[in-house]
């Protein structure tokens, strides 16, 4: 049961009433209560009945971080009594829902369409909790609410921010590919096509079985390798779940690695995704070339980092016996923690290395290089050493990653997923994917 301003409004007027007649006394309060009582109590029982109310759901359900999403509940009174009153649709707060509640008028056998906008500041499942119904009387005085159940998930994506640097890097590729420049054989090329000699041409490049075929010189061009097979891992656990900026390491890693699976996608790359700390969080398996980014964009909304210490050896173990012998290119998202690595990732990587090509792209701290960089009181030179220590820290890992044959990508938030495009580039170019 609910009551209304105006049943309130109602009894301070009753007994401003009695106050003025002079006639205060037990049996005329009792008579006034039980005046109002009586009010309420028909008010209630004439009030179309909520939990009679039938309810369905429809509307969006995903949506890229920082975009708005629509839902609606659809209210349906089979009663023989017209609905008045209000409707509140309850989500989580991060989703921020709005109105938080809207009056409701639902006449008898007729629906009503009630519209909740979202606006989530947060990845991953936003879960209704809820709508509640309340119906008024026709006094206006009391009424009855219930809670009813409307499931309905809405997923929220990653935002893909670096989907602005695909362009410029698909250009790279084109001209790698030989659209804009020459086809010319080199390491990890594959043949493509014949055509017409021109002056200028390699000679070395003539076919001369397509040649006495034809009228004129054919040759041979070529373009970079296709099909090659990319395994992208991302590291979630606890060194992911840092904040660099106002946002986690794991988004800006989940950032990059869309980039490069959309570009890898337009190469006409195989790629594979997991997600891993002491087990697989994710999976997502190619199922023939293009593109899988809005597979892994679905794959990566639910992930958050988890607050344990990742595991090496599952990881390596994992990477060894689920994805075949075949070749390929392994990209881990993870911390250039020296601790971590030295202990942990360091002294499995010969395996690793031996059959699969591996690159480790890491998202640098840019406050630990303006912390280095402090000079003044003494507060300043103690954190101008400690920064300068993790720094030097960071390049001794990379520097014994390399050594051991491992392609090193270390940017800050703003440059971390271009950079590891161009790697990814530079590599393909190279022929050693």
């Amino acid at each position: 049961m609910v009551v209304t301003g105006r049943a309130v409004l109602l009894a301070l007027a009753g007994t401003v009433a009695v106050a003025l007649s002079g006639l205060i006394g037990a049996e005329v309060t009792a008579i006034v209560l039980g005046v109002l009582a009586a009010l309420l109590v028909v008010d209630v029982t004439l009030a179309a009945s909520p939990g009679a109310m039938r309810l369905s759901r429809e509307g969006d359900t995903s949506l890229r971080l920082g975009d708005a999403a629509t839902v609606h509940v659809i209210v349906a009174n089979p009663t023989r009594r017209n609905l008045r009153g209000s409707v509140r649709d309850a989500w989580p707060p991060s989703s921020h829902a709005a109105p938080r509640a809207r009056p409701l008028r639902v006449a008898a056998g007729e629906r009503q369409r009630v519209r909740t906008t979202l606006t989530p500041t947060r990845r991953g499942d936003a879960r209704a909790a809820g709508v509640t119904v309340r119906s008024i009387g026709p006094l206006g005085l009391a009424g009855r609410q219930r809670t009813l159940s409307a499931p309905w998930t809405v997923r929220v994506l990653p935002p893909f921010h670096s989907r602005r640097h695909l362009p410029g890097k698909l250009s790279r590729l084109r001209e790698l590919e030989g659209q804009h420049t020459a086809m010319v054989r080199g390491q990890g090329s594959e043949f493509d096509s014949l055509r017409d000699y021109v002056p200028g041409d390699d000679v070395r490049s003539i076919d001369w079985r397509a040649t006495a075929r034809g009228d004129g010189v054919m040759v041979r061009t070529w373009r970079p390798e296709r099909d090659r097979r990319i395994l992208i891992v991302l590291d979630t656990g606890r060194t992911s779940a840092g904040r660099v900026g106002d946002t986690p390491r794991l988004d800006h890693a989940m950032d990059a690695a869309l980039l490069l699976a959309a570009l890898a996608g337009r190469a006409g790359d195989r790629v594979d995704f997991m997600a891993y700390d002491r087990r697989t969080r994710a999976q997502v398996r190619s199922s023939g070339r293009g593109s899988q980014v809005n597979r892994i964009v679905e794959a990566m909304a639910p992930l958050e980092a988890e607050l344990v210490e990742s595991d090496p050896a599952g990881l390596v173990g994992t990477i060894l016996s689920t994805q075949g012998r075949v070749r390929k290119l392994v990209v881990l998202l993870t911390d250039l923690n020296a601790a971590a690595l030295e202990e942990g990732l360091l002294p499995r990587l010969p395996s690793l290395t031996s059959r699969h090509l591996l690159l480790v792209a890491a998202v640098r701290d840019p406050e630990v290089d303006r912390m280095a960089a402090e000079r003044g009181g003494t507060d300043a030179l103690y954190r101008a050493a400690a920064a300068e220590r993790t720094l030097s820290e960071r390049r001794r890992v990379t520097t014994e990653l390399r050594r051991m044959g491992v392609e090193v990508v270390d940017a800050d938030p703003e440059h971390i997923a271009p950079a590891l495009a161009d790697a990814y580039i530079n590599l393909k170019a190279q022929g050693r994917l």
